[in-house]
């Protein structure tokens, strides 16, 4: 029995010392959703199975959790008075056109890895809301960001605020909030590369594209954008040619240098703007497919190849270009942001299906399937993946499982019962799941030792 045991222990060892140590931006690094293959993390869990821990988390915020070593990062915003619930399902007529009255206070909570135990919350804002936000959006809905000696914190509504990792605020930058599409709010999060830390604040007033300085907040540049409100994170593309900042918007999806200097533009995504690009293989992924949008050519993928300069809008009828590798145009989803594993495209549709294409040639695999066999589900977390499995956890905090490959196969279905909007962190053989009343970190259990 003892050296049955031992061999568990050596087991789950090895399997700890090559899992991901940390997730440092939303979806982690890279922007890919993905942990690592055979790095032990969980299959099966349930509100009883194979939970290492769950504490409360204060307020409501959609932020999802980042994590640097022993600590976990989120951010929240907590009102004094009497709250509106977020409501589960694609909510037309969410629009509150005025504000909260009740005092608000947006908070930076920090956790301990091991226990769950939370370290320290510091408050960086305090006041009524002067703007609105829909019924199912918050006033903490960007992701942290962090490089282990620092954590930004940005709330598009009204700042950015750069912490040591004892919660003291080292600098902040604030501003009064601009108006947003339908008073719904903001959610596009920051992201760091070496010195800087880059934002994208568009708005109804003034939108731009800003890079800081990560120690000292000293702005470095700005650029306006000709861009109603979008919700997209940018992301860092580092290709075989350069490294880019990459943004998708209403009016066009563009390309910057490091200096923020136009590269390469192009029109004719959707009305409204969400998921993240990411890029792999030297191919960089961007999409957007506003439920809203009527004509299936509103809700494009592209996949671009480095090298771009100018205008490189596809000619009218045509599906590829010298840097467009392909397009589909009614093949994007509104809220999730797509996965890309082992080759294969996967878009998880906020009507709750999920879909399938090669991710070199945009061939489709398997259309739309839907995710609960049993009815319909929405969902707005983005799907992630590890160990030949697909994730893709619903807004009622159901997650289904599948087989991830050529076929459509539900493995299993793993329910927690309470509302979830916020992609996990994956790391360290662990996820770690903000529900809206609760964080957990989900990890295999040995039993019976």
């Amino acid at each position: 029995m003892k050296k049955v045991v031992l061999i568990c222990l050596i087991g789950i060892s090895s399997l700890t010392a090559i899992a991901q140590p940390h997730w440092p931006q939303f979806r982690g690094a890279g922007s890919l959703g993905r942990g690592e293959d055979g790095s032990g993390l969980p299959s099966v869990w349930s509100p009883t199975e194979n939970i290492a821990w769950k504490t409360p988390v204060p307020g409501l915020g959609w932020s999802s959790p980042v994590v640097w070593g022993n600590r976990i990062f989120l951010s929240a915003a907590v009102s004094e008075g009497k709250v509106e619930p977020p409501k589960k399902g694609l909510y037309f007529g969410g629009e509150r056109p005025d504000p909260p009255k009740a005092v608000h206070r947006w908070l930076a909570l920090c956790y301990n890895f091991d226990s769950g135990k939370l370290l320290w919350e510091t408050e960086l804002h305090s006041g009524s809301p002067s703007s609105p936000v829909h019924v199912k959006n918050t006033f903490a809905s960007e992701t942290a960001a962090t490089d282990g000696n620092h954590v930004y914190i940005y709330f598009g509504y009204q700042g950015l605020y750069c912490l040591d990792f004892d919660g003291k605020v080292v600098w902040k930058k604030n501003w009064a909030p601009y108006k947003t599409r339908l008073g719904w709010g903001t959610s596009a999060s920051p992201v760091l590369r070496q010195d800087h830390i880059y934002i994208v604040n568009d708005n109804m007033e003034e939108s731009y594209i800003a890079a800081y300085d990560k120690d000292s907040g000293e702005e470095i540049w700005r650029q306006t954008r000709d861009e109603p409100s979008n919700f997209s994170t940018p992301f860092i593309w580092e290709n075989n040619l350069r490294t880019e900042i990459i943004t998708t918007g209403v009016n066009k999806t563009r390309s910057y240098d490091l200096s923020g200097k136009l590269l390469w533009e192009f029109p004719g995504m959707s009305a409204i703007c969400i998921p993240t690009p990411f890029a792999e293989d030297n191919l960089l992924y961007v999409c957007a497919g506003y439920v809203g949008d009527r004509l299936p050519i509103n809700k494009p993928v592209y996949v671009i190849r480095p090298g771009a300069s100018g205008d490189i809008a596809l000619e009218k009828g045509k599906r590829e270009s010298e840097f467009i590798a392909w397009r589909e145009t009614n093949a994007a989803p509104y809220n999730p942001s797509p996965l890309l594993y082992k080759e294969r495209f996967y878009v998880l549709w906020d009507f709750g299906f999920l879909s399938c294409r090669n991710a070199l040639t945009g061939e489709e695999i398997y259309d739309k399937q839907r995710v609960n066999p049993h009815g319909r589900t929405a969902f707005t977390s983005s799907p992630w993946a590890y160990d030949d499995q697909v994730f893709c956890l619903s807004e009622d905090g159901d997650t289904y499982v599948f087989q991830a490959g050529a076929k459509f196969n539900l493995l299993h279905v793993n329910s927690l019962g309470e509302m979830c909007m916020a992609s996990p962190a994956i790391v360290r053989g662990s996820l770690i799941l903000r529900s809206d009343k609760h964080l957990y970190r989900i990890q295999n259990q040995i039993q019976n030792l």
